[in-house]
């Protein structure tokens, strides 16, 4: 229900126009500009209605004093015995939306004020619909760059530009419904991954940007951005399969802001340069343009291409545990040591998991899964590699390890798996070999 403001120093008037409105709208009631400056800050109703002379404060300088303390044009109507012209022309040069002469009768007041508020809903729908981008929700390209240059002047954080890795192979492969249910879906998960206070945006097609405010690590990008790769992924098996097979994912270029600059063209250069860097390198994950800036690109170049090279094929952050690997890459890693092992006879175990759900299960086979890869990674080496074959199995490769020792990595896996909590539903079992 609407809320309007009701403002008059005469008892009686303020008693009538309440019962009139009350029958429509929630009311609050004020009987001085000073008391609806505290009210309203409480209230935030959807508009005032004052009358216009009042002793300490006039309606038009409580008008005045709302609008420059928040900033925005307050819906106003003034409510005056006063039949001169002028001063109702002073209200409306002011932003009056209406006038309304006392005395008045009760359903002339119910239909403007009505009027009032049908006019508010259609201008803020439309200025809706110019900021934001229809499809996603998200700001749109003019608005969120708006902001961001805004926020570059002064703000302490972090630029990002995002791009929806193999997007293309979506509308490509499934038509462009499914295009639109990632989209949308993707805007979701980046709702999900910041906070009010940052802004984030559409520049259209797959293409994002973003501005997260107060953000001085790079460790905080590095959560969102395995995050956003996470859950895109889930969302596309969700939609087109378990066996759809497009790596789709997303590449974060990032720049701090101010330490390289606070002029938003120039951050946004930067930040773009530091996407394609991530794009011509596999993908699926972040960079700074500080790991490319000028100066170290000087320093690289005057002992060659390696030291860049490393930087950017190095693993950042790295987790205890396993290594996570998506399917396609755990091939490549198995291939290569099937290589290793017919040159340099170097021994590597492999190990399937199979997880299999009891009976009346409560918990879901997701969240079951979920629960031991963690149990896995925790339970193995860093130089252990993991990745996930269907919703319920499991494949270990274990390098340079003897046969006693799968033994005793086994038993511990199982063991953990025994001491969590999904495991009363789900019972586990594994088959070894060696990589031929």
């Amino acid at each position: 229900m609407k809320k309007i403001m009701i403002v008059d120093d005469e008892k009686i008037s303020l008693m009538m126009t309440n019962h009139i409105l009350s029958s429509a709208y929630s009311t609050v009631c004020a009987s001085s500009g000073e008391e609806a400056i505290q009210l309203f800050k409480k209230e935030k109703p959807d508009m005032v209605l004052s009358d216009l002379r009042m002793p300490g404060m006039s309606g038009y300088e409580l008008q005045q004093s709302l609008q420059k303390e928040y900033n925005e044009q307050i819906p106003f109507m003034f409510m005056t015995a006063d039949t001169n012209e002028e001063t109702e022309s002073k209200g409306f040069e002011n932003g009056a939306m209406d006038f309304i002469h006392k005395p008045f009768r009760a359903d002339i007041l119910l239909k403007r004020v009505g009027n009032i508020l049908q006019t508010v809903e259609k201008i803020q729908g439309l200025k809706q619909a110019a900021v934001m981008d229809p499809m996603t929700g998200l700001l749109n390209k003019f608005s969120s760059e708006g902001e961001i240059a805004e926020l570059c002047k002064s703000a302490h954080g972090v630029l990002m530009m995002i791009d929806l890795d193999s997007f293309k192979l979506v509308n490509d492969m499934y038509g462009h419904d499914m295009g639109d249910k990632i989209l949308i879906r993707f805007a979701e998960i980046l709702k999900a991954v910041v906070r009010p206070i940052d802004v984030v945006g559409r520049l259209g097609g797959d293409e994002f940007i973003a501005f997260c405010q107060n953000v001085k690590e790079d460790i905080v990008i590095e959560k969102k951005s395995r995050f956003i790769n996470k859950y895109i992924l889930d969302a596309a098996k969700e939609f087109m399969g378990e066996d759809m097979t497009i790596p789709l994912g997303a590449s974060i270029g990032c720049v701090f802001v101010p330490n390289e600059g606070t002029d938003f063209a120039s951050l946004h250069k930067k930040a773009d340069k530091a996407l394609y860097t991530v794009k011509q390198n596999g993908k699926h994950g972040y960079m700074f343009y500080t790991d490319l800036s000028e100066d170290n690109q000087k320093e690289e170049s005057q002992s060659g291409d390696l030291r860049n090279a490393i930087k950017i094929l190095s693993e950042r952050n790295k987790n205890k545990g396993a290594f996570l690997l998506s399917f396609e890459h755990f091939r490549s890693m198995y291939q290569f040591y099937s290589r290793l092992k017919a040159n340099y006879n170097n021994e590597a175990a492999i190990l399937l998991f199979m997880l299999k759900e009891k009976e009346h299960a409560a918990v879901p086979i997701e969240d079951a899964a979920d629960e031991f890869m963690e149990v896995l990674c925790s339970s193995l080496r860093q130089s252990d590699l993991v990745t996930k074959n269907n919703a319920l199995q499991f494949i270990v490769m274990l390098p340079e390890i003897s046969n006693s020792d799968i033994n005793t990595v086994t038993e511990r896996i199982m063991q953990n798996w025994k001491n969590a909590d999904s495991s009363a539903m789900f019972s586990l079992s594994f088959e070894q070999g060696m990589i031929e």
